[in-house]
C-alpha cells in the first residue's frame, strides 16, 4: 500500500510573481552606511516572501517598497556622515598646521 502525499499549498497568489525581497541591499547598507535604518530595511526585507507565501500580495509589494525606501535612506545617511567626517578631518587638519607658535 503506498501513501500519497498531498500536494504543497500554493505559494504565493496563482500566476503572480513575488516582488522583489531587496535583501541584499538592506543587508548591505546595515553594514557599510547607516546601522539603524539599515536594520529597519531588513525587517521589512524579511516579511515580503512571507507574506506573498501567505497571499497578500499587497502587503508583499508594500513590505517590498519600504525595504527599499529605509535602504535608500540608510545609504544616504551614511554617505553624508562620510561627507561630514571627511570635512571635519580636513578643517581639524589644516588649522593644526597653520597654529604653530613662535618663541
Amino acid at each position: 500500500m503506498s501513501y500519497n502525499a498531498p500536494p504543497p499549498p500554493p505559494s504565493g497568489p496563482v500566476g503572480q510573481t513575488p516582488p522583489p525581497n531587496n535583501l541584499v541591499w538592506a543587508i548591505l547598507t546595515t553594514l557599510f552606511c547607516c546601522l539603524p535604518l539599515g536594520v529597519v530595511s531588513i525587517v521589512y526585507a524579511a516579511q515580503v516572501n512571507g507574506k506573498f507565501a501567505a497571499g497578500d500580495l499587497a502587503g508583499a509589494q508594500d513590505s517590498s517598497r519600504k525595504a527599499k525606501t529605509w535602504a535608500i535612506w540608510s545609504a544616504v545617511v551614511g554617505l553624508v556622515a562620510i561627507v561630514l567626517y571627511v570635512i571635519f578631518i580636513v578643517i581639524v587638519a589644516s588649522n593644526g598646521d597653520s597654529t604653530s607658535t613662535s618663541l
